[in-house]
């Protein structure tokens, strides 16, 4: 590479975020080079052989909330993104009774009234998360400034609250801080209706269903799901590396250059600019601009360097609460596995440990203290069951999501491990007799294994915790949230940009978007 600016844009790390803010910077014309330190693309949305003739999507394992217009304008499905199944149902796993299904046309096994409070419910909190939507889209308006597109994005934002009318507007009002043990409590009467609603509004977080403020994240899921036009979830066929691999072809066909095992040790700045990266190689690349998909803590206390930072917007950066609490449990099994009241269609769908509030309260108590609960709340897929190539022949997958698993456990992960495995697998036993037996062989990931594998400071797939207090014009931290950096030059485009983590692609898109409009 020559010392003249070898590229337009560098990307640093090629996850699903960075693919896309190259594909649209590409788009846009500029020369973009995106640099992923792993073998292969994709960060946490790969697909790998975890046992032989075993493979499973290593962290996301499940598509909801990516546009259906950004799949579209990427021409995702000529480059090769097929889905195994699409409009996957929810089922409420019970250990002595019949489980809940839940769908598009409402909740099955309930009496009348039962169902008809759950359809109420839902259609409110999608009513907002349809008002909240927009939000997602652009960047973020910043507080007390003279900038006449800052205010009229704020107006904007009390416009679509308006608009909902003066009944939806004060509940949303009311309810927004709310915990979601009281919200859940107040409309419905089944515990296992309302755990399942529960899960997804502490799901990836490090909020427990009593914790103010839970409401909010359920609702941001909901703005998430009406954004993408996709309030079910979808299942790549070949895993979430499938997507990964349709997002890389389609960035390489606008023109974008990707390398791969490429990994930046630092970025370069020259009289307070960001003007490229070296790597660990030794090899320095310039840039006009430099975009980090990595997380704020390691661009800004690793790659970039705390002394080109003013000391308060450290202070504020390394206080990001970052710590991961979900664990990813990943079985190689020999048979499809009987759970209790579901035949074999079923279990293609998202089937949840999540039994009462109550439940999943218990659970995340023991996070708190450095400890895993020996009967946690499960997110459990079988993708084998929609994706046969995942397995050998009449073998399965089974991959989950375990919520609550610490970061740091009180006494260290290295003799916990295996307990951990094995009290998970007696506890799947429960729902589906004779699954112990079947278990080939396991793996899992805990929030460290999760930083050390994929690079997230932490293990949260957020890249910081989606609060109130992190959320939209402060996200990550004031000073970087619209994507700008307080170094020029430098911006950011991953998951703890706004509007938050997940298998999105809008920070980004948005990103993108921002570093065109400054240039024009």
């Amino acid at each position: 590479m020559s010392a003249a600016a070898d590229f337009d844009c560098i990307v640093i790390g090629a996850g699903h975020n960075g693919l896309v803010c190259a594909s649209y910077l590409a788009r846009g014309g500029r020369r973009v080079l995106v640099l992923e330190a792993a073998p292969e693309v994709g960060g946490a949305a790969i697909t790998r052989e975890f046992a032989p003739g075993f493979r499973v999507s290593a962290g996301a394992h499940l598509l909801q909330l990516m546009p259906r217009s950004m799949i579209e304008e990427l021409s995702l499905k000529s480059h090769g993104l097929v889905f195994a199944g699409e409009d996957l149902q929810t089922i409420a796993l019970s250990s002595d009774g019949a489980p809940l299904t839940l769908d598009a046309g409402g909740v099955v096994g309930l009496p009348a009234a039962e169902r008809t409070a759950y359809s109420d419910l839902m259609a409110q909190l999608q009513r907002f998360g349809r008002a909240l939507a927009p939000l997602l889209n652009a960047a973020p308006p910043r507080l007390g400034t003279s900038s006449n597109a800052d205010r009229l994005s704020l107006l904007k934002l009390g416009w679509q609250i308006r608009r909902l009318g003066r009944r939806d507007m004060r509940e949303l009002l009311r309810i927004g801080g709310m915990c979601v043990y009281d919200l859940l409590q107040e409309n419905l009467s089944t515990p296992l209706l309302q755990g399942a609603m529960g899960f997804d509004a502490v799901l990836g977080t490090n909020f427990g269903p009593r914790a103010p403020g839970s409401v909010f994240t359920l609702l941001c899921r909901m703005a998430a799901a009406a954004n993408a036009d996709r309030m079910a979830p979808a299942l790549p066929q070949g895993g979430l590396g499938a997507l990964s691999n349709a997002l890389a072809a389609s960035a390489r066909s606008s023109g974008v250059t990707i390398r791969t095992d490429a990994i930046v040790q630092r970025i370069r700045v020259e009289r307070d600019r960001a003007v490229g990266v070296t790597l660990a190689s030794g090899e320095s690349i310039s840039a006009g601009l430099v975009v980090s998909n990595a997380d704020p803590k390691t661009t800004f206390l690793g790659l970039l360097g705390s002394e080109h930072l003013d000391t308060g917007f450290v202070r504020r950066v390394a206080h990001l609460r970052s710590r991961g609490l979900s664990a990813k449990l990943h079985l190689a099994l020999d048979r499809l596995p009987p759970f209790r009241g579901l035949d074999g269609a079923a279990l293609g769908g998202r089937l949840l440990v999540a039994p009462s509030l109550d439940y999943i309260e218990r659970a995340y108590n023991h996070s708190k203290y450095g400890e895993y609960s020996a009967a946690p709340s499960i997110e459990i897929t079988l993708p084998s069951v929609q994706d046969p190539q995942l397995a050998p022949a009449g073998a399965h997958v089974l991959s989950a999501v375990v919520q609550y698993v610490p970061y740091a456990l009180k006494g260290g992960w290295e003799s916990a491990r295996a307990p951990l495995v094995a009290s998970l697998v007696e506890q799947l036993d429960a729902y589906a007799p004779g699954l112990r037996r079947s278990v080939l062989a396991a793996e899992l990931l805990t929030p460290h294994d999760i930083e050390q594998q994929f690079r997230i400071f932490g293990g949260h797939w957020h890249h910081g915790e989606l609060a109130l207090d992190q959320f939209l014009m402060v996200r990550p931290v004031p000073g970087a949230a619209q994507y700008a950096t307080p170094v020029a030059g430098l911006y950011l485009c991953g998951a703890g940009s706004h509007p938050g983590g997940g298998i999105m692609g809008i920070a980004g898109r948005n990103a993108a978007r921002a570093m065109l409009a400054r240039a024009a």
